[in-house]
């Protein structure tokens, strides 16, 4: 006779199973992580390491679009300001050709504007002396 107390495993049959998970410290190591997990990549204000091209990026004109706008004429120098912000984020997003542009129509822009600037104040300096000579 023999002594059951239940169904006995078979080692052919049943298929071995990895004993549970040990808590670490105790020989194994500790699991992979990727590789800056839990990490910041790069602080406030900082571009990654493999962003943007490069160099130097174009120039953006900001300065000379600011001044334009302020002291010229108004439309065109907004319009320089838009293009000018727009130069150092394409660069820093890697568009060169689009960085390029954009530092072109700035300054393009800015031209304009001082030259409308200039010719409107030339125009108001001849109808003033025509109307003071035409008065006398």
């Amino acid at each position: 006779m023999t002594d059951q107390t239940g169904p006995q495993p078979d080692d052919e049959q049943t298929p071995h199973q990895p004993p549970p998970p040990q808590p670490y410290g105790y020989g194994q190591p500790p699991p992979q992580q990727p590789p800056g997990y839990g990490q910041q990549p790069y602080g406030y204000g900082q571009m990654p390491y493999s962003a943007g091209p490069h160099g130097s990026p174009p120039p953006n004109y900001l300065v000379w679009a600011i001044l334009s706008t302020v002291l010229c004429c108004l439309p065109l120098g907004v319009a320089s300001i838009v293009f000018a912000a727009q130069v150092n984020n394409k660069w820093a997003m890697g568009d060169v050709a689009g960085a390029q542009v954009a530092s072109r129509r700035a300054r393009q822009f800015a031209i304009a504007s001082a030259i409308s600037a200039a010719v409107i104040g030339v125009l108001y300096l001849v109808i003033a002396v025509a109307v003071v000579s035409g008065n006398s």
